[in-house]
């Protein structure tokens, strides 16, 4: 069956082969924001550490043309709604996002700012002005490792995504302080919110865990938290309305 996915990352293939590589010898590190005490502030608060998403689209929602401009006014609403981090799709092809819209978001707030893309290649990182990198255990496998620790000697902070226990081993055998389970298949784009329910349970307490995709409402934000997950990463959901719907997320509890 074909997938998405490979469509996905042929488009990214291409992307990164116009990439300049950058000055790999002495990369500018990034003075890093912290999400990891801002989790646990909300969580002493009783409320839900948010990751709210930036999302123009994806292959399965429509999209909308979202500017640099766009992007930070939305960024702020989630900032000011109690979100402890913004993530900013910097996909072109199949999820419209850009890396102005994560430059712009960056100068917007003063949470961190988390870059959700397909890294495949190290021009990659060091091209990423953010201070969290998503990086997809099942896509790098081999190279996961490398990437996490590139990404560290930068300064950006790896927010390691899995979807099944053999991608979790893989995690666990890097430096990540943060794992994120995404409730979507990426083969299949189904969503099945028991992924997390199943593999939480088995990850570390000294990780930091992040339920993704998959949350449309305060039910199933509640529901991932009291499997386990420490925070949630939610895009579409909180889209339509940045500031109400982040904010009905955060105080779900």
């Amino acid at each position: 069956m074909h997938k998405v996915i490979d469509d996905i990352l042929t488009s990214t293939r291409r992307r990164v082969a116009d990439l300049h590589a950058a000055d790999t010898d002495a990369p500018k590190k990034i003075e890093r924001r912290d999400i990891i005490p801002l989790i646990r502030l909300r969580k002493r608060e009783n409320r839900i550490p948010v990751i709210a998403e930036v999302k123009p689209g994806s292959p399965t929602t429509d999209k909308r043309e979202i500017t640099p401009d766009d992007a930070a006014r939305i960024a702020q609403e989630m900032e000011a709604a109690g979100a402890v981090a913004i993530s900013v799709l910097t996909e072109p092809a199949f999820f419209s996002g850009s890396m102005e819209n994560l430059s712009a978001v960056r100068r917007a707030v003063s949470i961190p700012v988390l870059r959700k893309d397909f890294i495949i290649d190290e021009k990659q990182i060091y091209e990423t002005e953010s201070d969290l990198i998503l990086l997809i255990a099942g896509i790098l496998g081999n190279d996961l490792e490398r990437f996490v620790d590139l990404a560290l000697t930068r300064g950006i902070e790896p927010l390691v995504e899995i979807h099944d226990k053999s991608e979790l081993s893989g995690a666990l055998n890097t430096e990540t302080r943060i794992i994120g389970v995404n409730n979507r298949n990426l083969n299949t784009l189904t969503v099945d919110l028991s992924t997390s329910e199943h593999l939480v349970p088995l990850i570390p307490a000294d990780r930091i865990i992040i339920s993704e995709s998959g949350t449309r409402g305060p039910p199933d934000a509640v529901r991932m938290i009291r499997a386990g997950a420490d925070a949630i990463l939610v895009g579409t959901a909180v889209m339509d309305a940045p500031f109400d719907k982040t904010l009905e997320l955060v105080d779900a509890l």
